[in-house]
């Protein structure tokens, strides 16, 4: 089979299509025939050697995808050849057929096309996961969400309207904000021509953001907890900004606002029964 293979640290353009053995399905193992792969973030750090998962030399990248299963390893339950399948990988996806734990399998909802479920499940499963799991965001609560029109931040703004929230969303460019107003969000902030921490002061008032959900870190971070009130929840998602912030304490102390991490992959693999 042909699959796209990492032989060195780099990015992208380092990456080179070979024939590649096809897998074989262990015990509680599905080999899928991919038919559509996400790519995201991550997939970008991984490649580079930049990100908390680090496989050995060569290997596939892409970490989710959808397609058809064409076998099942001994005790399988959850699926059979035949069934159409959306699955997390963390790497593997970008080949004609790719192997994961049965856990990682779960089927496409019915009238969504290959190409929409290779793209929605970690987005979506990390805004879900952030704001229900780890945020608790409640209805009439306000959300504050960085990096919004992204793929993690716009999940996150529309899940965040579903879940009855006002949302600010807060990304660098009017045309961002302008999709971040058609998927749903109430209010917006340029932070590239606005001061994050003034506009979120007004914004938010005295009583303070309930959530912030923040897949951005760097500068814009602190801003972002400032703008928190009494028992706030910052929800920690990833550093697209490039920089890993040092978050001062004394604010979570006297806001008594909780830091939480978001690490979706490892919620996935520690907790296969709840993803």
């Amino acid at each position: 089979m042909k699959a796209v293979l990492c032989k060195q640290w780099g990015p992208p353009t380092a990456l080179v299509i070979e024939d590649s053995p096809p897998p074989v399905a262990g015990p509680g193992e599905v080999v899928v025939a991919v038919k559509a792969a996400g790519v995201n973030f991550p997939d970008l750090l991984i490649i580079d050697n930049k990100y908390q998962f680090k496989p050995e030399l060569p290997f596939t990248p892409g970490g989710e995808f959808a397609g058809t299963v064409v076998a099942v390893g001994e005790g399988v339950r959850r699926c059979k050849p035949g069934d159409q399948v959306v699955a997390f990988s963390t790497w593997g996806a970008f080949a004609e057929q790719a192997k994961v734990p049965e856990t990682a399998v779960m089927p496409i909802v019915p009238g969504m096309d290959y190409a929409v479920a290779a793209g929605f499940l970690i987005t979506y499963g990390t805004a879900y996961y952030a704001l229900h799991d780890r945020g608790a965001l409640q209805p009439g609560e306000t959300l504050v969400v960085l990096g919004a029109a992204g793929g993690v931040g716009l999940a996150a703004v529309e899940i965040g309207k579903a879940l009855g929230a006002r949302v600010i969303a807060c990304a660098s460019s009017s045309e961002k904000l302008a999709t971040c107003r058609a998927h749903g969000a109430d209010e917006t902030v340029n932070y590239a021509d606005e001061n994050l921490r003034d506009r979120l002061k007004v914004l938010c008032g005295k009583s303070g953001a309930d959530v912030v959900l923040d897949p951005v870190g760097g500068g814009y971070s602190e801003a972002a907890l400032r703008a928190l009130g009494w028992k706030g929840r910052h929800l920690v998602v990833g550093f697209a900004a490039g920089d890993i912030p040092r978050m001062p304490l004394n604010l979570i102390l006297v806001k008594g606002c909780a830091v939480l991490g978001v690490a979706w992959g490892e919620f996935a693999a520690r907790e296969p029964s709840a993803f």
